[in-house]
């Protein structure tokens, strides 16, 4: 097998002088610039030393052919190294560089010729004579060899100039040092250099394929790939830190002054607890949306050019998918889209993020419904089939694993057959009769708060407006939007004391919300002890456990939240037969609240 990258070394002059001719493309906010000016310094101080400073790696972008049939060479593309390129550009070049919270700085290394040491640039070195203040004017060739040793002996006149000289004829030397670059094939395929980026830049943080598409729109200037990435990044930022709003203006007024800047800046004053998007949500909606595709791999071989049909590469599809990728950013940013979109989820009953155990769900369903508004449907189609896949994929934990493939097929089917028919297909063979009476009395049997079926109850409580247990008015949607958290039926310690273990007494099928007081009073007493004493308190008018001051009142309140009436009776002996009796009803409640959606 031929070898598919080449081992080159080049001089820093010549590696940032492709820099600025672009023949090398560094996503511009790929990552901020995280290194401590401290580790600028010491990789000058290596190149001085002419000590090895690791490898860069770039992969050169296939040839594309333009409209007018000729070839246009692919840029190189930065694939590991923006760490060191970035503290190059700074220390040699002079440039600015965007730190972690998005400001441009200055980073100054200063050199001291005698002790051939090099600082970053503080107020007691600036006051210090004995010290060149800053190396990149020397580097760069702004200021020559001779200019430097002049203005250096104006201020050191008893130095001697021939060993400043000497000295400075080193310090440039930085310039000529060679630098490992490993340029990996163009005909490498994209899954293989996507998984290349993955393994290369992991370091502990866990990357995707949709950090390699951020990295490849980031480089990209011609299409205005660059500015997409700032309006992906600074929207996300903006949906949790409005404060971020006075960084862009402040510190990048070109994208300040650009539509796309108009296009996201409403989130400055919005809010959004439900969604939460990040840059790999944006983008997979608007792979989604506007390309129907659920894989990355496919998206970064759109971006090329990629001719799946032919095998080559065209200028015509790189200008169609860059023009696609905006459609589907711009849509997902509307404001309108947005926040009708969060209106559905709500209105499903998800009134909370942590209710949505799966962000994929979400993804499509936002995806699903840009679709749905661009074909036309009407708000009452839209609403019910948005809320019948986000329930659906919820329930069923559809995107859980092989996310790519499930979305990538998901969109194809509905494309093709449309969205009813894919639904109606779904409830025949999937939400059938016996899922419900069968597999999912199975998957509640669960002790996670994280179950599917459990969170999809709970949204259907919510919007039932289901009263909280024991609780005359006080409803569980409103303790989950007060941060309430769900009390034990058959009470922990109750449990413990006879012998049941967690994973027993923290079943799912053992959950209610209530209000803290009532939990309170409970104590651990079994549940026939409980209920004796509250239909004592309501015969003798005076409430202590609960609320609620009727009977009736009390067996509907248990009817609401598909509790077996016969609790009323039960300790410890019946529990596993209540936990079975009470995952049929919440089966029966999860069907009613899918098929009146």
């Amino acid at each position: 097998m031929s070898s598919k990258y080449t081992v080159l070394q080049q001089p820093v002059e010549t590696l940032l002088n492709w820099i600025k001719s672009r023949e090398i493309a560094i996503p511009e906010i790929q990552r901020p610039f995280v290194w401590k000016s401290t580790k600028v310094r010491d990789l000058i101080d290596s190149l001085y030393k002419g000590f090895p400073v690791g490898y860069i790696i770039t992969w050169r972008n296939t040839d594309v052919r333009l409209r007018d049939g000729s070839l246009s060479s692919g840029k190189k593309i930065l694939i590991d190294g923006q760490q060191r390129v970035t503290a190059l550009t700074a220390a040699v070049i002079g440039q600015r560089v965007l730190n972690d919270e998005y400001k441009e700085i200055n980073i100054r290394i200063a050199f001291h010729p005698f002790e051939e040491k090099f600082d970053v640039l503080n107020r007691a070195i600036e006051n210090n004579a004995e010290w060149i203040n800053d190396i990149s004017p020397i580097l760069n060739g702004t200021m020559s060899i001779s200019a430097a040793r002049r203005a250096y002996m104006q201020t050191n006149p008893e130095a001697d100039e021939d060993a400043v000289e000497a000295k400075l004829e080193s310090l440039k030397r930085i310039s000529t040092q060679q630098i490992g670059i490993i340029e990996l094939d163009a005909t490498l395929d994209i899954d293989i250099v996507t998984e290349i980026f993955i393994r290369i830049n992991q370091k502990g943080v866990k990357l995707s394929n949709a950090d390699f598409v951020m990295s490849k729109i980031a480089s990209d200037e011609d299409h205005g790939g660059n500015k997409m990435r700032r309006m992906i990044d600074y929207f996300c930022r903006l949906v949790v830190d409005k404060s971020f709003n006075r960084h862009i203006i402040d510190n990048d007024t070109e994208f300040a002054n650009h539509s796309y800047y108009q296009t996201i800046q409403w989130m400055k004053e919005a809010h959004d607890n439900l969604y939460i998007p990040d840059y790999l949500d944006v983008l997979r909606v608007a792979l989604t949306y506007q390309f129907s595709r659920g894989k990355f791999s496919d998206l970064v071989a759109l971006l090329s050019g990629r001719n799946f049909e032919m095998r080559t590469f065209e200028e015509s599809i790189v200008e169609d998918s860059y023009q696609k990728l905006e459609k589907g950013l711009l849509a997902f940013f509307n404001k309108t889209n947005y926040q009708r979109f969060l209106m559905i989820v709500e209105s499903a009953g998800f009134i909370r993020n942590k209710m949505i155990v799966s962000k994929n769900s979400l993804n499509f369903s936002y995806a699903l419904f840009l679709k749905l508004k661009e074909k036309g449907c009407t708000d009452a189609q839209i609403q019910k089939y948005v809320k019948r896949w986000l329930v659906f994929s919820l329930l069923v934990g559809r995107y859980s694993g092989s996310a790519e493939s499930w979305i990538d097929g998901d969109i194809k089917q509905i494309n093709e057959k449309g969205i009813e028919a894919v639904l109606q297909n779904i409830e025949t063979s999937i939400l059938s009769d016996f899922y419900f009476e069968h597999t999912l009395v199975n998957e509640l049997e669960s002790s996670s708060k994280n179950n599917n079926g459990y969170n999809v109850y709970l949204a259907a409580q919510c919007l039932h407006g289901t009263r909280a247990f024991l609780a005359k008015t006080m409803t569980i949607k409103t303790l989950l939007e007060n941060r309430g958290d769900e009390h034990h039926i058959f009470p922990k310690r109750y449990l413990e004391n006879n012998q049941f273990v967690q994973k027993e007494y923290n079943q799912v099928a053992n959950y209610v919300f209530t209000e803290q007081s009532t939990n309170i009073r409970i104590k651990d007493f079994s549940p026939k002890v409980y209920f004796e004493r509250i239909q004592q308190q309501i015969d003798e008018g005076s409430l202590t456990l609960g609320t609620i001051d009727d009977i009736i009142d009390l067996k509907l309140n248990l009817v609401e939240n598909d509790i077996p009436l016969t609790v009323m009776e039960q300790d410890f002996t019946s529990y596993r037969d209540f936990l079975q009796s009470r995952r049929k009803l919440m089966s029966e409640r999860i069907k009613n609240f899918y098929y009146n959606l």
